[in-house]
This record gives C-alpha cells, structure tokens and sequence, in this order.
C-alpha cells in the first residue's frame, strides 16, 4: 500500500502515487507515528533533564524525530536550556516559549503542565526512544520512496542519475546520515580542540591518513576525511606506482581498509605491482632469465601472504560510470568500513547523464564534483589520478601547472589537494643528461586547501616501480 507523504512531496507527488495505482484513502493516510512515547520522551527529559535529555543528545536525537510539532518545539528548547547549562523548570520553559511567541503553538500552559506530570515509568525511556526513533525512519522510507516514484514519472529519461539518487537515500537512512548530517558548534569545537591538543603533545602526527611520505604528511597533515585528493601527470610520469606506493602503506602498514577502481589496469596487474614493488624485487629480472635467490623467494612469499590477508579491494572494471562507482562504494563501506579510495584515472571514468553526453568538459565536472560528494558522504578521503595536457612539453623543463589539468576547471575547483607529479630525466635530451636526472622525482603541490604549497622531492626506483621519500641515492644491487 501506497503512503502519501506528510507535505514535503505535494501535490506532484500525490499525483505520482495516483497514477501509480493508489487510492485516494490510501494517499491521505497519516504518517506513522507515536505519540505516547514521544509525550513519555519528553516528561522524563522535563523531570530529570540531566540524565534523558543527555541521554537523547548522545542517541543523536533530533527535532525531525517528533512527529507532532509541538513536540518539535519543546524538544528543541530543552536542548538549547541542556547546552547552555540552564535549569530546567516550568517558569523558565513557560517565560521561554512567551519571548519567543510560541506558547500557544505548544498547546499553552495547560500542555506543558500536562507533560510535567506525565510520570512514565523511567525504565521505559530507552524503549520509548527507540520506537520514536523506528517510526521516524519509516516516515523517512515512506518520504523517499514517494519522491523516487513521482521522479521516476517527472524524470524517465535520466534512470542512472536517478536510481544513483534512489539508493543514496535509502542508504543516508541506513546509516542514519539524516540525523547526523548537522553537527553543534560545541561538539565540532571539542573535536578540534581534542585534535590539536594531540598534535601538541606529540600523540598525533596528522590529522588523517598518513601516506607514508614525510614530508606530504607534513604539508597535507595526512589525507583527511572528505578530501578529495587529486595527482595529476603526463603519460609514463608514474602516477600508478606512487598511487598504489599510498595504498599500501594506508592498507598494509596501517591496516586500515581500502578499495582501488582501476579502469586502465586489471586487478592481476596491480597486485602483481604491488606484490613485487613491496618485496622489493625486480620481476625484470625473471623476464631476464635469473632465477630469484631463496632470500627473495622468502621475502615474495611473506608479501603475497600479507597482501591476501589484507582488506584491499580492487574493481578493474573498464570505463566504469562515477553512479556505479557510486554505488559500489557505498556498499563496500558499508560492508567493510573502507578508510580510503584510490581512483585510477579520472578521464577514463564515464558520466551517463543528458547534459554529460552533449560535452565532454560537462562530463568531466560531474565526474569530479561526484567523486568529491562520495568523499564528503562517507567520510573518508579519495585519491584520484588525472591525466595533464600536453602543456608541460611546450615549456622549457616540462614542469607542470595546475592550468595543465586536461579538459575541465571543475577538477581543479572541486580538489582539496592537487599533487602534480614530475620527473626530470622524461625531458632530458641526451643519454647522459637522462642518466644524471634518473630517479630525480618531485611530487608539486600546486594546491592545498588546508595548508602550505610546494615541491616536494622524491626518489623512483623504475626496477621497483616504486616513489621513495627524498633526493635519489644508488640503489643497491640485490
């Protein structure tokens, strides 16, 4: 059966479920609610504010959760009395509601009386909560299956954007995103406090995810949640190696769950990279005709168990849409908590939208302003590769700039961090000027939304595919 929704859909939406089959009884039915418990909720707050109404505060409750609006309103000056350290009494609350022209939207004092001696049982407030809490997220199912269906007559033609939509909605419920979306001042203050006391005294040495180069770490103050980090090059700059040389620090060293979308190389690809850059052997060496030493066969064998143990997991699917990578996160995340996305690469990623199909810099943005939404819904940071145009080669050195990002602006506007990468020997003319550069790397912040700019230098052991923080030394035949 068909449930109206409770003014936020309208007349469209009523129309939508009219067509959809549904009755006109079954259109105007109210809302789940309940008001007993929302009533008991609020006596037992009013009653001994310091336990329930903290109590409710750390069970993420908010207005939206009461159905009644009066209810909304009460429960709202409770928490600003709460957080302000204010005595909860009647003369206060009933002096409140007056300054602000609310009393009679309450009911009067005749209401506010009534709840003060309501006297519930108080060990029925956590079921009571609970159930205020159920019947809030069926108004929220019931909300948003109404607006998929009136969109899914309004908007036929756009079914990817629109089953994208459908499924965040659903999955901000499960997650409980609606009530969390909007933080106090006070608690984002703690947190901030909280973080920089740790740095301070030497608890913490960046805010998020370490990358494993010193001297990132120190400028980024680590990759942190909702940054959208960009790493953009040239062709055979190694932009896949120092991606890859993160995620498996982030993965492996600090064991925090992660997820790769390859859409150039195959997943046997990449874990073969992965497998031989962390043990440190040159597989050039086998195409040669060497055979590994047993030193090296040991050091393979202790990687490849330590990478299959890991929580590393890699979709390779070739020009993947930013909706189904979407998608596909978000079910990983929730499934398996993942702390960090690497994305490789940005440009080979398709959008399926109307207006993407109609220019390619439209599709480039809302590929890149998705990926940046997916970073700031589930709380954890991306890295993102992108390709350079071919600017770098018209300019004497070949070092790159940020206008050299290929296609869109929007890649630009939308990152927090944009790394552009850069090896020196690429541009050399002779063999020995390459080999005097060979291995020279830096990695150029050219934007940090957060903190300081700049080069920052870098070792490449091609034989390893793998970026090493610093200036280059020998390397050191096995």
């Amino acid at each position: 059966m068909i449930i109206a929704d409770d003014g936020k859909g309208g007349e469209k939406s009523t129309v939508a479920l009219q067509q959809a089959g549904a009755k006109v009884d079954d259109v105007m039915r109210a809302m789940p609610h309940a008001l007993g418990p929302e009533k008991s909720i609020l006596s037992s707050m009013l009653q001994n504010p310091q336990e329930y109404v903290g109590a409710a505060v750390e069970e993420k409750m908010t207005k939206e959760h009461f159905y009644l609006p009066a209810h909304r309103i009460l429960f709202e000056i409770l928490i600003e009395f709460f957080e302000k350290g204010m005595a909860v009494e009647l003369i206060s609350l009933v002096q409140k509601l007056v300054d602000r022209g609310l009393l009679e939207s309450v009911g009067g004092p005749a209401a506010l009386t009534e709840l003060f001696s309501y006297a519930p049982n108080a060990g029925h407030f956590a079921p009571h909560l609970q159930e205020v809490k159920n019947k809030y997220t069926l108004r929220s199912i019931i909300n948003s299956c109404n607006e998929a269906i009136a969109n899914a007559y309004e908007n036929p033609e756009d079914v990817p954007q629109l089953l994208d939509g459908v499924e965040g909605a659903v999955l901000a419920i499960r997650e409980g995103a609606e009530v969390n979306r909007t933080a106090t001042i006070k608690s984002t203050m703690k947190e901030v406090w909280e973080s920089w006391s740790a740095l301070c005294s030497g608890e913490k040495t960046a805010q998020g995810l370490p990358t494993g180069y010193e001297v990132l770490d120190r400028m980024s103050n680590g990759l942190k949640a909702g940054e959208l980090f960009v790493i953009a090059a040239r062709p055979s700059m190694g932009k896949t190696s120092l991606m890859m040389n993160i995620v498996e620090h982030v993965c492996l060293d600090q064991q925090k769950p992660s997820m790769v979308f390859s859409c150039e190389m195959s997943s046997f690809q990449i874990v073969q990279r992965l497998l031989f850059s962390r043990a440190r052997f040159k597989i050039a060496d086998v195409h040669k005709g060497m055979a590994p030493h047993k030193k090296d066969l040991l050091s393979i064998k202790r990687v490849a168990e330590e990478i299959s143990e890991s929580k590393l997991f890699i979709d390779d699917t070739a020009g993947i849409t930013i909706n189904d990578l979407r998608a596909k996160a978000r079910r990983r995340h929730r499934d398996e908590n993942i702390q960090l996305i690497a994305v490789d690469y940005l440009q080979l990623m398709r959008s399926l939208t109307k207006q993407a199909s109609n220019s390619r810099e439209r599709e480039i943005a809302e590929i890149s302003a998705g990926l940046k939404g997916l970073a700031k819904e589930l709380g954890i940071p991306i890295i993102v590769l992108a390709q350079l145009n071919r600017g770098p080669e018209a300019r004497a050195g070949g070092t790159p700039r940020m206008s050299d990002l290929r296609e869109s602006g929007a890649i630009e506007q939308d990152a927090d961090l944009v790394g552009l990468l850069y090896r020196s020997a690429y541009y050399k003319d002779n063999q020995e000027e390459r080999e005097e550069e060979e291995g020279k790397a830096e990695l150029l912040l050219a934007k940090n939304r957060n903190g300081e700019t700049g080069a920052i230098p870098l070792t490449f052991i091609a034989p390893l595919m793998r970026f090493e923080t610093g200036a280059p030394v020998q390397e050191q035949e096995k």
